[in-house]
């Protein structure tokens, strides 16, 4: 299949998914995700892939969610919330496309990794990072909830406190941070990264593919039993805060350049 913006390449049993929109700051466009949700979507009949690396191609992971894009279903008034709820899934559909994908994952972050872009990288089994990366969730700071059903998986890496500092601050983590905190499980140089992530990809190949496999869906099962009792709404949630007032401020600031006043309406 051939991606518009999408970079696949496939070295032995090893895949290399890059996110190829570089002029945007790789930024989630509506058909970036959808791609997205494909390639994922299309592991899983292939025998012969034993694991998948997911980067950004250029200098950027991905900025997260593309605010200009015109396909974006909040971007017409007339479309009816209805359609925009449906519509709106198609987010949480590709996180769990990555996050159910049979092969081992690795997330290779580089530079910045914000809003769905993070949530992609905490949906992947592995993350490495480059030395100069960050991750944040910008969300609360523009009168959104963190969705994409992504706030669990960022729990279960770091923990309830620091998930709380990160998604309600909506303030950029450094690599050495993220390190600690267990975001990343190892961080290299930033010329060193690709490297990296294909010696680490290499020692999950050697291994049996079946038991492997069995492992990582078992550990899954595990950690995300209670995932979707808690996350079945976010959707929903995010419709209505970007209904409200203080959502809308937040965007004007945002591309204002200034503090935002918030009323809670």
């Amino acid at each position: 299949m051939t991606y518009q913006h999408l970079l696949l390449e496939r070295k032995g049993h090893i895949a290399v998914v890059r996110l190829n929109r570089p002029d945007a700051l790789n930024a989630l466009s509506w058909d970036l995700m959808a791609e997205i949700e494909q390639v994922a979507a299309g592991f899983h009949d292939d025998h012969q892939t034993r694991v998948v690396i997911f980067s950004g191609n250029g200098k950027h992971f991905s900025c997260g969610a593309d605010l200009k894009d015109p396909h974006n279903p909040l971007a017409d008034p007339k479309t009816s919330r209805l359609n925009k709820l449906r519509r709106l899934k198609l987010g949480p559909k590709m996180i769990r496309s990555v996050y159910e994908i049979n092969q081992i994952t690795i997330a290779a972050v580089n530079g910045v990794a914000l809003g769905g872009g993070a949530c992609i990288a905490s949906a992947c089994d592995f993350r490495i990072g480059a030395d100069n990366c960050r991750v944040g969730y910008p969300e609360v700071g523009l009168g959104m909830n963190l969705h994409w059903v992504s706030l669990p998986l960022l729990v279960h890496l770091v923990g309830p406190s620091r998930a709380k500092e990160m998604i309600i601050l909506a303030k950029q983590v450094d690599a050495d941070t993220l390190l600690r905190w267990g975001f990343l499980d190892s961080m290299v140089p930033a010329d060193q990264l690709p490297a990296e992530a294909l010696n680490l990809a290499q020692s999950y190949a050697a291994m049996p593919p079946l038991a492997a496999q069995m492992a990582k869906q078992s550990v899954n099962a595990i950690t995300s039993a209670l995932n979707q009792s808690i996350m079945h709404m976010d959707t929903d949630q995010f419709l209505l805060t970007v209904s409200s007032d203080d959502h809308q401020e937040a965007i004007r600031a945002f591309f204002e350049k200034r503090d935002g006043y918030f009323t809670g309406n």
